[in-house]
C-alpha cells in the first residue's frame, strides 16, 4: 500500500514539475497530495492495489489536445499555481481532466464549482464534514461553490413521501449543519432547484429537452441505479433524473462538477453533450471518494441503515457504539471458492457502477474515516497508540503491521470524531431555530404523506374542449398535414370548443429540426397560416394553444405533474406505447410523460387524433381515471391522415419532390410535381392526382360555394370507380394554382 501511495505521489510530482519548470527544487518541497489521482486520459482504471494510471493510446484521427497554458514566469507565482492545482486535485479520487483543470486555474482564477444534494433526511458524516473540507479547499483556490438544493430531485425519488414542503424543510436543516461544521460560507451560495427553475423556466426546460434528444435510452440508463436497471424496475422519473442533473451543470454555468464517484456517469454525460453540440469548454469533473459503510461489505454508507454511518447529530455515545463495533480488518479476507465466485459477480457489477476508482483490497472503514474525515484537512494530525501521525498512509501501515491495535485505532478514532462533531451538536442544542428544524426532520419520517395532485390548469370541464394535436413537423409543411389537421378540427362534436394543441417543446425532445426552437416555431407558423388561409371559418372558432406558452404560465405545477407521472410508471410501460425505433430515445420518454401532463392541464371531454396516437391518449385518460378522477373523462376518436403523395420517394427522388408543400411555388413547383405524378389508368389506390382532386373538392365544401359544387365530391367518387374498373376517363386538371397563393 505504501508503494502504491509512493507511485501516486511520484506521478503527481511529475505533473507539478511541468507546471513549475525552471523554479528549481521548490516544487519538490510542496506537501504531498492526500488522495491518489486517476489522470483524465487513462485508458483503464488503476489495477488492484495501485493508484497508478495507465494512459491510453491516441485514437487515429482524434483532434490534438488543447495546448497547455504556460506556467507563470514569476517563480513565486509558479509555486502558488502549483499549490492551488495540487490542493484542487486532492479533492477528487479522479479528475476529468487534469489538463482542463490546469487550464481553468490559469485562465479563470474565479471559477464556479457545483454540487447538488437531495434533502432526503439526516446528514451523515461524509455529506457533512467531508463535503465541508472539500468545499473549503476549492474556495481557498478561487472557486465559488454553488450548492444546488435539489428539492425536485428528491421529489422524483419519492423522498419524504413526495411532499415538497417537507423536502425543503430538510434542505434548510442541512444548510444549518454545514454552517456548524466549519464550512466557509463567504464563497458559498445555496440555490433552490424549484425556485430557480421556475423563475428561469424558459431557459432550463428547453435545455433539458435538447439533452434528452441527444441520447438514447441505453446511455441514460447507465446513469441510473444498477439494482433498478438489473431488475427492470426503472421508472420514467428515473430517466428524467440524469437528464435534469445534466441540465443543472449548464444552467448553473458550472466550471467544476464536484460530486461523488457515484455521480460520475451523470457528470460525464455533460461532457459527452458538449461534444455532441460543439461546446468547446467542457466542465471539469472532480469526483470525490465514497466512504465505506461501517459494516462489512458496505461499499458506501446508507441513510436507511443507521449503524452504517456516523450522522452529524449523533451523540458521543452513538459514535462510540458504532465505531467500536465497526468492521476493521487488518488484511484482506480469505474466501472459499463459493465466496470467491460471488465476489467475482459483485466485482463485475461494481465495475459497471464503480463506487471507488482506486482499488482497496482491505476496505477498512475505520482507516477510511482517519484518511478522509480526520486527516483530510490541511495540517491535520491523528494521535493513537502513543504516537502522533501526520500522514494517513502511516496510520494504515502501522495498523497493518500490528504496531497499532484495533482497540487503539478505534478508541482514538472515537475521540477524534467526537471532537469534530461537537460544534455541530452545540449548534443544534443552543440555537432555537436549528433545534426546531432538527425536531421537524425527525418527525417527518413518522408521518405518512397525504396524496395530492398538482397540475397546470388551462381549461375546465365547462369548456368542453375537443383537443386536436398539431402534427409534429420534421421537414416541409405539406398539404397533407394541413388537410389532416383541418379534418380533425371539423370533427369536433357540436357544443365542444375545438382546441389545436401545438406541441413545440415536445418537438425539441423528439429532435425535430435538430431540436432548434426557431425552425420548429417557424414550421408551426406556416401550418397555422395555411389553416387560416384555407379554413378561415373553422379557425375562427378554434382556440390555438402553444405548449411552451402554456407551460410557462405555471411551470412548477406542470413539471411536478410530469415528475409524478414518471414516478408511477415503469420505463417498460412507457416504451410499450410506441414500437421501435421511435421509442429507444430518451426524448421519447420525456414526450410521453409530457403528453399525460398536457392532458391533465387541458382536461378535454373529447380528443380527435391519428390512429397511431390512440394508445397514448387512452394511456393518459387511464392515468386521469386513477389519479385525477374529478376531471372529466375523455372520449377518443381517430381520423386517419389524408395522403396526398404524388409518387413514391426513392434514392433518386427526394421526399419533398413527391408531395405538395404549402410553400411550393405556383408557377414552378406545383406544375412540375403534377407532371411527374404517378397517374396510371385503372390504379385508383395509388393515383396521386386523384387524391389531390378529392381533397380540393372536400376543401371547397368548407367554403361558401354554389350549390352545384356540393355534388362534385360524389361525381369524383364515381370517376374513381370508373377508373378502377378500367375506364379511360382520367383527371386532367387540378386547381392547385388557385390554392397555394392563398396558403402562402
Amino acid at each position: 500500500t505504501t508503494m502504491a501511495a509512493d507511485n501516486a505521489l511520484a506521478k503527481l510530482d511529475a505533473l507539478l514539475s511541468e507546471v513549475s519548470s525552471g523554479v528549481g527544487g521548490v516544487a519538490a518541497q510542496l506537501a504531498p497530495a492526500p488522495v491518489a489521482i486517476s489522470v483524465a486520459n487513462a485508458g483503464v482504471r488503476p489495477a488492484s492495489g495501485t493508484a497508478k494510471p495507465v494512459p491510453s493510446g491516441k485514437a487515429k484521427g482524434a483532434p490534438p489536445p488543447p495546448p497547455e497554458p504556460a506556467a507563470p514566469e514569476d517563480p513565486v507565482a509558479a509555486v502558488e499555481f502549483a499549490r492551488k492545482l495540487e490542493l484542487a486535485l486532492s479533492v477528487g479520487e479522479e479528475c476529468q481532466t487534469v489538463d482542463d483543470l490546469r487550464n481553468l486555474l490559469a485562465k479563470k482564477p474565479n471559477f464556479t464549482c457545483y454540487d447538488g444534494f437531495e434533502p432526503s433526511g439526516r446528514m451523515h458524516i461524509a455529506q457533512g464534514l467531508f463535503k465541508a473540507i472539500n468545499v473549503n479547499k476549492l474556495t481557498s483556490v478561487g472557486g465559488t461553490f454553488v450548492f444546488w438544493v435539489a428539492d425536485w430531485f428528491a421529489l422524483m425519488n419519492d423522498k419524504m413521501g413526495g411532499d415538497l414542503f417537507k423536502i425543503q424543510t430538510v434542505g434548510k436543516y442541512l444548510i444549518e449543519v454545514w454552517k456548524a461544521a466549519g464550512m466557509d460560507m463567504s464563497r458559498v451560495k445555496f440555490l433552490w432547484c424549484a425556485d430557480e427553475i421556475t423563475f428561469k423556466a424558459a431557459t432550463y426546460w428547453p435545455k433539458m429537452l435538447d439533452i434528452a434528444r441527444c441520447f438514447d435510452l441505453d446511455r441514460i440508463k447507465k446513469c441510473c441505479m444498477i439494482m433498478a436497471r438489473a431488475e427492470g424496475k426503472l421508472t420514467g422519473a428515473q430517466i428524467l433524473y440524469p437528464l435534469m442533473q445534466c441540465t443543472d451543470i449548464f444552467f448553473l454555468r458550472a466550471d467544476v462538477c464536484q460530486l461523488g464517484v457515484d455521480q460520475r456517469k451523470v457528470n460525464m454525460l455533460a461532457r459527452d453533450y458538449c461534444g455532441k453540440v460543439g461546446i468547446k469548454l467542457k466542465p471539469v469533473i472532480l469526483s470525490h471518494h465514497m466512504l465505506y459503510g461501517l459494516k462489512a461489505g458496505q461499499q458506501k454508507m446508507s441513510k436507511s441503515d443507521a449503524d452504517s454511518a456516523i450522522f452529524m447529530e449523533d451523540s458521543a455515545a452513538d459514535v462510540e457504539r458504532k465505531l467500536m463495533q465497526a468492521h476493521c480488518p487488518r488484511e484482506p479476507p480469505v474466501m472459499t471458492a463459493e465466496e470467491a465466485a460471488a465476489a467475482a459477480i459483485a466485482a463485475a457489477a461494481a465495475e459497471a457502477d464503480p463506487m471507488h476508482l482506486v482499488k482497496d483490497a482491505l476496505q477498512n472503514p475505520c482507516l477510511d474515516y482517519v484518511k478522509h474525515i480526520i486527516m483530510s484537512r490541511p495540517g491535520a494530525t491523528f494521535s493513537a497508540g502513543g504516537r502522533t501521525f501526520t500522514d494517513a498512509a502511516d496510520v494504515r501501515s502501522a495498523f497493518v503491521a500490528g504496531d497499532l491495535s484495533e482497540q487503539q485505532l478505534k478508541r482514538a478514532l472515537v475521540e477524534a470524531v467526537n471532537e469534530v462533531l461537537q460544534p455541530v451538536r452545540d449548534h443544534f442544542e443552543h440555537d432555537p431555530a436549528a433545534r426546531e428544524l432538527l425536531a421537524q426532520v425527525r418527525e417527518f419520517s413518522k408521518e405518512p404523506a397525504p396524496p395530492s395532485l398538482r397540475r397546470l390548469e388551462l381549461l375546465g370541464a365547462a369548456d368542453k374542449a375537443c383537443i386536436v394535436c398539431a402534427p409534429v413537423i420534421t421537414g416541409h409543411v405539406t398539404l397533407s398535414a394541413v388537410f389532416s389537421t383541418a379534418r380533425r378540427l371539423q370533427a369536433a362534436p357540436a357544443g365542444c370548443l375545438p382546441v389545436l394543441w401545438v406541441r413545440d417543446w415536445s418537438a425539441i425532445a423528439l429532435g425535430c429540426y435538430d431540436g432548434q426552437p426557431k425552425p420548429i416555431s417557424a414550421s408551426i407558423g406556416v401550418l397555422l397560416g395555411a389553416l387560416e388561409a384555407l379554413f378561415p371559418q373553422l379557425m375562427a372558432r378554434t382556440r390555438v394553444l402553444w405548449q411552451s406558452e402554456a407551460i410557462l404560465r405555471d411551470p412548477s405545477n406542470y413539471w411536478i405533474s410530469v415528475i409524478d407521472v414518471g414516478r408511477r410508471f415503469s420505463l417498460k410501460e412507457l416504451v410499450a406505447l410506441e414500437p421501435p425505433p421511435a421509442n429507444d430515445q430518451a426524448g421519447y420518454v420525456v414526450k410521453v410523460l409530457m403528453h399525460v401532463a398536457d392532458m391533465l392541464a387541458l382536461s378535454p371531454t373529447h380528443v380527435v387524433c391519428d390512429p397511431a396516437e390512440r394508445a397514448l391518449f387512452e394511456f393518459a385518460d387511464a392515468y386521469r381515471a386513477q389519479h385525477a378522477a374529478a376531471l372529466p373523462a375523455t372520449r377518443v376518436e381517430t381520423i386517419a391522415a389524408c395522403t396526398l403523395q404524388l409518387r413514391e420517394p426513392s434514392l433518386s427522388v427526394a421526399e419533398a419532390e413527391c408531395e405538395y408543400s404549402v410553400l411550393d411555388s405556383a408557377a414552378n413547383d406545383a406544375g412540375a410535381k403534377m407532371k411527374k405524378a404517378f397517374c396510371a389508368l385503372g390504379d385508383a389506390e395509388r393515383n396521386g392526382p386523384l387524391r389531390v382532386a378529392q381533397e380540393l373538392i372536400r376543401l371547397g365544401g368548407a367554403r361558401p360555394r354554389p350549390p352545384a359544387l356540393a355534388r362534385d365530391y360524389q361525381r369524383a367518387r364515381a370517376r374513381v370507380a370508373r377508373a378502377a374498373g378500367g375506364g379511360r376517363q382520367t383527371l386532367t386538371h387540378t386547381p392547385h394554382t388557385a390554392l397555394l397563393p392563398r396558403a402562402r
